[in-house]
């Protein structure tokens, strides 16, 4: 395995990222510190006032989604139900799926864990076979597509699993990246360009390959650093 060019190659570019990434949560620890050091009584005071505030708006933006049906992936019967979806919530996530189509249900399992963890936007899925109408309209020729709906209008669109590294074991972190990618979500940007390069470079091999070439701590390790950073 050492020989082959390919695998020394990917193993080199896993080590730089992993150390760039490393690197970047340092720095920003330490710009934090720095700015909590220099702070006398009364910015901290009025700094825990402008958190509590902002806390405070914040717990009333969820309850105004939560009343709006976020926080849970939910299936629409109907065409007609769509439309009044993406009406009442600015970002919608519409998977797109079929019955008879597996891949579907690996969808509906990533889907279900970020409606949980992202209420600011709604999460539904509907029967490409009762929305005829709305299929041929939004173009949805292969199962499962996702439509990322932003104020009313289709502005992404995450077509089988070609954006998630072409494999059905993708995580639902992966996920997550790619729709944070479409601001479809709220995502932390710094984020995006390790986590692209990374993803990127993984297209190249899969895990098995990543496992048997460099050991399952190298994965682990990789995998921690892309969740946590």
């Amino acid at each position: 395995m050492a020989s082959n060019p390919s695998v020394a190659m990917l193993s080199k570019v896993l080590e730089q990222q992993m150390l760039q990434t490393t690197e970047i949560v340092e720095q920003h620890l330490d710009t934090e510190i720095e700015k909590f050091e220099k702070m006398d009584a009364d910015e901290l005071e009025k700094l825990r006032e402008k958190r509590l505030e902002s806390m405070k708006k914040a717990q009333h933006q969820k309850q105004e989604w939560l009343s709006k049906g976020h926080g849970e992936y939910k299936e629409i019967p109907s065409e007609k139900d769509f439309f009044q979806e993406v009406k009442e919530s600015k970002n919608v996530i519409c998977h797109f799926y079929r019955d008879t189509t597996f891949r579907c249900k690996i969808v509906d399992k990533h889907l279900a864990i970020l409606a949980k963890k992202h209420v600011e936007t709604k999460f539904i899925k509907l029967n490409a076979e009762k929305a005829p109408f709305l299929s041929e309209r939004l173009r949805i020729k292969i199962i499962p597509t996702m439509v990322l709906v932003k104020d009313g209008k289709a502005k992404d669109y995450i077509v089988g699993f070609d954006d998630l590294g072409c494999t059905d074991n993708f995580t639902t972190e992966t996920l997550e990246w790619r729709l944070g990618c479409a601001a479809i979500i709220n995502y932390r940007k710094h984020q995006e360009p390790i986590c692209m390069r990374a993803t990127e470079t993984l297209h190249l091999f899969s895990i098995v390959q990543l496992r048997d070439s460099f050991g399952q701590d190298t994965v682990n390790s990789l995998v921690f650093l892309l969740k946590t950073y």
